[in-house]
Formats: C-alpha cells, structure tokens, sequence
C-alpha cells in the first residue's frame, strides 16, 4: 500500500502522523479494541493492508513487523462492562482515545477509520474504508486485529464450547447455541447483542 496519504504530512515537518483503528464493535463477547500506529517517514510494511483481507497467519507476521519497524505502536481497550454501561459507541471512542494516549510520542495528525470520531478529544481526519488506503490506518488495524484475536484464544479455554478461538466473539451459529445450552458469560454483552441473539435463536 502506497504512503500517499501520509506524504503530503511528511513534506509539511508533519512527521508523526497516527494512524488510528478499532476492531471488535460486532462480536456479542469480548472487548472493544482500539491501535494506534506512527510510522516513520518513508517506512512502508510489506504486505500491510485492510486486516479482514489477510490471513492469521499473515496478520500476525505483519504485526511483528509494525511493532519492529514503527516509530510507535500503541494499544487502547474498553471492556465488556464498560460496553454495556455506556454502550459501544462511546466505549470504542474510549478505546481510541486510550491507544492516542498511550502513544509515546504526541501525534502531530491523527486519522480515523470510518466516520468521524465524536469524543476523540483531538482534531482528526475520518476516512471512511481508511484501513483500505491509508497505510498507518491499515497497520492499526493490524495491530489491534492480532491482540484482540490472542485475547479471545486465551479465553476460549476458560469458557469451552463458545468456539471464541475460531470465531472470536462473533455471533455465529455454534456460538449462539452455546449460549442458548450454557448460558451467558461474564465475557458476553448482555446489553449489546442480546435481544438480536434471543430473537434470532427463536426464529
């Protein structure tokens, strides 16, 4: 993926331009997380592109090589209880603006994926698609991809049989069922997808 969205930044002194994506605003379990990416002027990762494009295998090799060539990586979540409390969009904003805070340098730009983020706390630009042709986007969505698919295979253990190690929270068939024959976990949003899951499950 081409850096012409960053360049014209790089050209102005502008150089560290963050590149800020969320992943898990559909799964019905787990949290909500957010990324944050700098990359160096000129730096370009092979293979860097919308995350629901690559493979695991490929995400994850990507990701290490972000980590290791990125002027900095930064990480945000917002928890299950925090989706329910204050629902998902203001959670996932929560997120973002942790990832922003957690970044060891301040970024002198800062764009989104998607539509423009209410609350971020900062002026930004929203690219909707912007994992698909923002490059810093793309290794954001990388980033936060990976932790949050480890988080929901570390877990899957704990709670058999929801299958989180393959579907990762997402409201697919087994999962439903699981739910239906074993009952709600403290992983799950009970406010967030529950009533579309009921209803669902009865059809």
């Amino acid at each position: 993926m081409p850096l012409d969205y960053e360049r014209p930044f790089w050209d102005r002194r502008l150089s560290h331009v963050a590149g800020v994506d969320e992943v898990g605003r559909g799964p019905i379990a787990g949290p909500v997380v957010a990324a944050a990416v700098i990359l160096s002027e000129g730096v370009s990762i092979e293979g860097a592109a919308d995350s629901k494009l690559l493979t695991p295998e490929a995400r994850a090799e990507i990701a290490e090589e972000i980590h290791a060539r990125a002027a900095a990586v930064a990480l945000g979540a917002a928890s299950v209880t925090e989706i329910d409390r204050i629902n998902i969009l203001r959670a996932t904003t929560r997120a973002m603006r942790r990832a922003l805070k957690r970044l060891p340098v301040k970024p002198d730009h800062v764009v989104v994926d998607g539509l423009p983020v209410l609350g971020l706390g900062c002026k930004h630009d929203a690219v909707i698609g912007g994992d698909g042709v923002v490059h810093s986007v793309a290794c954001a969505s990388i980033v936060a991809k990976v932790c949050r698919d480890r988080l929901m295979r570390r877990l899957a253990p704990r709670y058999p049989g929801y299958g989180w190690e393959r579907n990762m929270g997402y409201a697919t068939r087994r999962h439903k069922e699981a739910v239906r024959d074993a009952g709600l976990t403290p992983h799950h949003r009970t406010t967030f997808g529950l009533l579309q899951l009921e209803l669902s499950l009865e059809g």
